[in-house]
């Protein structure tokens, strides 16, 4: 059973998983744009078109 798995269940383990996210890279023009044409975040997140895009530009 993975770590991350047994932590969901409340085991202890040896070493505790960490999950890592990334900022959305607020300085790339890219992003920039988006933004700009999109100024509610929310539905930015929920726009599956979008938060794909976003996700998938350069970090």
């Amino acid at each position: 059973m993975s770590p991350i798995y047994q932590t969901i269940l409340t085991n202890k383990t040896s070493n505790p998983p960490i999950w890592i996210m990334r900022q959305a890279g607020r300085y790339l023009p890219e992003f920039r744009d988006i933004r700009k044409k999109n100024p509610d975040f929310i539905k930015l997140c929920l726009n599956e078109n979008l938060s794909s895009e976003i996700t998938l530009q350069p970090l």
